[in-house]
């Protein structure tokens, strides 16, 4: 089966190689306040930092899922409100998760095929935390390195949170320019779901101390006290924590599989563009994603493609949220071959050319 799902999606071919190791090495069953898990935490820790360009002084934090960073930020970090920025599915559902916590928490939507309006922003000066989505796995659409700066440059004195799970391990991200970045495993990680990073700057963590808010298992200021020995608050996802390790050590640098995943980008924007029956989502080549891409056509003929892929072992990404009827999604993430891509270009020159 050929895996384009936008996530959970397909893992590397090594990890079944690595679920072995990871039995016979006795891992799964070592106790996570001792030594050996401490061992594989840091060695994570460092992995990730130095793979990924994290900046040495930043903090990085297990949780279960990107979902679970949403309210671990927003009950940690803000008393009174964070402000959302969001064109899609999962920004608007962090906002409303936000407002859940803190019902004064604000939000702005901007259009799919506009950049983030950072000139625009009008934002109170009461806000402890500025939120958005870096790639929106909804629609296909990412937000630049040059709009985080800018967004960084206006709102200096206050915290930004970047949710990154589409991105983080695929692209090259400038972590400098916010205090927050989290991702679930499961998509450019190429890895089972079930575990997220959370980074965090040190301005993120004094912020945390100064709360000092400890009412919940995954307040914030917990995770900083148990991870400066490397340990979790609670028993983790050793066997994810494992493969990350795994992972890391035999993948390239994220600049050069940056590099790949822009080219591959680039030409399945070219491929995809070429045809009449359906079309690409989104039309400003200056905000598409790089790492999801979203093709758009009417619901019989979505519905047509979708099922005539799988019965070609070909499982295509559903549409989702206001877009799930009339559009399908394309995942371009490392852990997929450029064999595979060649594979599903010949499969819709086949049929829908």
């Amino acid at each position: 089966m050929l895996n384009f799902y936008p996530g959970p999606s397909k893992l590397y071919p090594e990890v079944r190689t690595y679920l072995t190791d990871a039995y016979e090495e006795g891992i799964l069953g070592a106790p996570h306040r001792g030594e050996q898990f401490v061992q594989l935490s840091r060695t994570v820790v460092g992995s990730l930092k130095r793979r990924l360009n994290i900046p040495q002084d930043y903090y990085i934090f297990f949780t279960s899922s990107a979902t679970e960073c949403w309210e671990i930020l927003i009950q940690s970090l803000t008393k009174k409100k964070s402000f959302h920025i969001y064109n899609g599915s999962f920004g608007e559902k962090w906002y409303e998760y936000a407002k859940k916590l803190r019902s004064e928490a604000e939000g702005l939507r901007f259009d799919i095929n506009e950049p983030m309006p950072v000139d625009q922003l009008d934002v109170s000066t009461d806000t402890e935390l500025i939120c958005f989505t870096q790639n929106e796995t909804s629609n296909g659409t990412q937000v630049s390195a040059t709009t985080i700066l800018n967004l960084h440059n206006r709102y200096r004195d206050t915290l930004t949170a970047v949710d990154a799970t589409s991105s983080m391990a695929g692209l090259n991200l400038k972590y400098i320019k916010a205090d927050i970045w989290f991702a679930s495993v499961q998509k450019c990680f190429g890895l089972p779901p079930g575990l997220a990073v959370l980074v965090c700057s040190p301005r993120a963590i004094f912020r945390a101390k100064q709360m000092n808010e400890r009412n919940h298992y995954n307040s914030l200021v917990f995770m900083y006290e148990k991870m400066l020995n490397y340990q979790t608050t609670h028993t983790p996802n050793v066997l994810n924590i494992y493969l990350l390790k795994r992972m890391l050590e035999d993948r390239s640098f994220i600049k050069q599989i940056d590099i790949d995943l822009t080219d591959r980008a680039n030409e399945l924007y070219e491929f995809f563009g070429q045809f009449t029956e359906f079309k690409l989502l989104v039309e400003n080549e200056e905000v598409r994603s790089k790492t999801v891409l979203a093709l758009e056509a009417n619901e019989r003929l979505v519905e047509d493609i979708k099922k005539r892929a799988l019965h070609h072992n070909i499982r295509l990404g559903n549409g989702y949220g206001p877009w799930q009827r009339n559009t399908f999604r394309i995942a371009n993430f490392p852990a997929i071959g450029n064999e595979e891509y060649e594979e599903l270009k010949r499969f819709f020159l086949h049929y829908y050319a």
